[in-house]
């Protein structure tokens, strides 16, 4: 499997892990507020069912963000060859090396570490259009592109 290709399934797995995991805490404040209803009564059970509410509808700003994330995602095409930096690159510099998709984090592969940032993230929007030799100043640093893939 291509370079390219294992960093684009480590986002996608890095999906599904957080949709794993906020179904799990969606099912656990079901039981909760199922919970509350039965053994509650009065203003503590008010305060209890007001708070799984809004754990409730803090988790479901987080699956309308993970919802879009996959879209993202689902743009990435790891098979466009491009000089410039655009969504699916993968860029070497002096820094580091990142791929530009979604916020993921670090992967590594044996001696290689790269950063999946999303098209977003500070570093991805100065990269973005720039190709092999240009130059950006991130956090006060001169870095220079080393390769666009």
């Amino acid at each position: 499997m291509e370079l390219k290709e294992k960093l684009l399934q480590f986002c996608w797995n890095y999906v599904d892990r957080r949709l794993k995991t906020l179904k799990k805490r969606s099912s656990a404040l079901q039981d909760s507020l199922t919970s509350e209803t039965k053994s509650s009564a009065g203003d503590k059970h008010e305060t209890g069912r007001a708070m799984v509410q809004l754990e409730q509808e803090k988790l479901g700003r987080q699956l309308t963000e993970l919802e879009k994330t996959k879209i993202v995602l689902q743009q990435v095409d790891v098979h466009i060859k491009s000089e410039k930096v655009r969504l699916g690159s993968l860029v070497k510099t002096t820094l580091g090396n990142y791929f530009v998709s979604i916020s993921a984090g670090l992967f590594t592969d044996h001696d290689l570490s790269v950063f999946c940032v999303s098209a977003h993230a500070p570093v991805a929007r100065l990269l973005l259009g720039k190709e092999k030799g240009d130059s950006i100043t991130f956090n006060g640093k001169e870095v220079s592109i080393l390769e666009v893939i």
